[in-house]
């Protein structure tokens, strides 16, 4: 049962990646073709609850793989991911901690369920 909750963790952590830089292309596209597109960008502080340096690389290679986001700097205790977000609408620091951060721990098992 261990193995099928771990494939399962590792796919929906594929499929949440697929399905961020799906929307992500999406948004750029949208910017570059409509340049006066009203956009605010930002630097964001991201808290992290995922341990790991396995754990913590590969979220922010997610960040920075996905589109209009780039990972900057994890802080010297290792609690802060700092990025730079493109689109500032919505939530993105939500996003990313529900989203990316919660299926990277599941998958490594680093504790607690998405």
């Amino acid at each position: 049962m261990t193995t099928m909750r771990s494939l399962w963790n590792w796919l929906a952590l594929a499929g949440i990646f697929m399905r961020e830089l799906l929307l992500s292309v999406h948004q750029v596209a949208l910017t570059v073709l409509h340049p006066g597109r009203a956009a605010r960008s930002g630097i964001v502080a991201i808290p992290l609850t995922v341990r790991s340096d396995a754990g913590i690389a590969m979220l922010a290679n997610m960040i920075t793989l996905t589109p209009g986001t780039t990972s900057l700097h994890i802080s010297a205790d290792r609690t802060v991911l700092y990025a730079h977000v493109m689109n500032l609408e919505g939530d993105p620091v939500a996003q990313i901690v529900d989203g990316f951060e919660a299926r990277v721990r599941a998958a490594l098992g680093e504790g607690g369920r998405p």
